[in-house]
């Protein structure tokens, strides 16, 4: 229970990325601090960068823009290098080794100087000008911790897969953390850094960092709110896998409400086969008088240990200290 749900512990993590700022930072300390994760998106990645620095010069926010090329294999780097001096609050960090989007978003919140930190893509899908809009909401209410911009829509490929697959995520993820979730994996997210903090090693090195992030502050009554948003269609080539993809994303729902919150996994199961074997045994001794069939001892005992297991994880939970 004291591992790392991700499945890839921070350290390991570390390893794999070597990074260099191009631009120093300003001298003033900046309220909001965006991440932007860049990979293969050379044509876009420039647009994206301005949409962004627009709507946050407008807004009066002091701010850094943090665009991360996490090892890309065209232009990227070089045109984020090019845009830099047009920039100033924008800062360059380079990956020798492609980490993942997770990765990038957690050593980002890490290095952020920001009293909020806003996740966002580059791809063009997420309406970026509206960042503003969501530092606002922190801003105003001290009591909220996280603002998620709900997507409208699905323009994601695989649609006819994707929209069944992740409303199943959802509503399994609404059942085990007892909250209402419009869009468990949005991209576009602002929240307090220092809420987040505990919660970063945490995250997986993939897409369902987002997934990981929701669920963290859900599961320790955090406050996290939803706002609609438009969700457009994407520039360039999606990295998104079906099957493996939503795969982890069921696995990493399971991984994190076991980690603050193994009953609401384990008990339903547990309860269910003691009364299943209840039954049958009542059956049984019906049926064959002093006589209880082995299975229905089986089933038993099996709910008996999940019972147990169940109660020993949440012991182990409320001793650890960090929720």
């Amino acid at each position: 229970m004291t591992g790392d749900p991700g499945g890839t512990t921070a350290a390991t993590q570390e390893k794999v990325v070597v990074f260099a700022s191009v631009s120093a930072p300003s001298p003033q300390s900046p309220y909001v601090s965006i991440i932007l994760p860049c990979h293969n998106e050379q044509d876009h990645v420039t647009t994206e960068v301005a949409r962004i620095c627009r709507a946050m010069d407008t807004s009066g926010y002091e701010y850094e823009l943090l665009a991360f090329d996490d090892a890309s294999t065209d232009e990227t780097l070089a045109r984020l290098h090019e845009a830099a001096p047009g920039f100033p609050h924008l800062q360059v960090v380079h990956f020798h080794r492609n980490g993942g989007s997770g990765t990038v978003r957690r050593i980002g919140t890490q290095q952020a100087r920001g009293d909020i930190v806003v996740w966002t893509d580059a791809d063009m899908t997420y309406p970026n000008d509206r960042i503003p809009e969501l530092v606002q909401m922190l801003e105003k209410d001290p009591t909220l911790d996280q603002v998620v911009g709900a997507r409208t829509s699905e323009q994601g490929t695989h649609k006819m897969l994707r929209i069944p697959a992740k409303w199943f995520i959802r509503k399994l993820a609404e059942q085990l953390t007892g909250s209402q979730i419009p869009d468990l994996n949005s991209g576009l997210r602002a929240f307090r850094r220092q809420v987040a903090l505990p919660y970063l090693r945490l995250l997986p090195p993939g897409f369902s960092c987002v997934t990981t992030i929701t669920l963290a502050f859900l599961s320790n009554q955090h406050d996290v709110r939803y706002v609609p948003i438009e969700y457009a269609k994407r520039a360039g080539t999606s990295k998104f896998r079906f099957v493996t993809d939503a795969y982890r994303y069921i696995l990493q729902v399971l991984r994190m409400v076991m980690y603050f919150n193994p009953l609401k996994v384990l008990m339903p199961v547990a309860l269910f086969l003691l009364g299943l074997g209840a039954a049958k045994g009542i059956y049984d001794l019906a049926a064959h008088p002093f006589r209880v069939a082995d299975d229905t001892i089986l089933i038993f005992v099996t709910g008996l240990l999940i019972a147990s297991l169940a109660l020993l994880a949440d012991l182990i939970v409320r001793s650890r200290g960090d929720t």
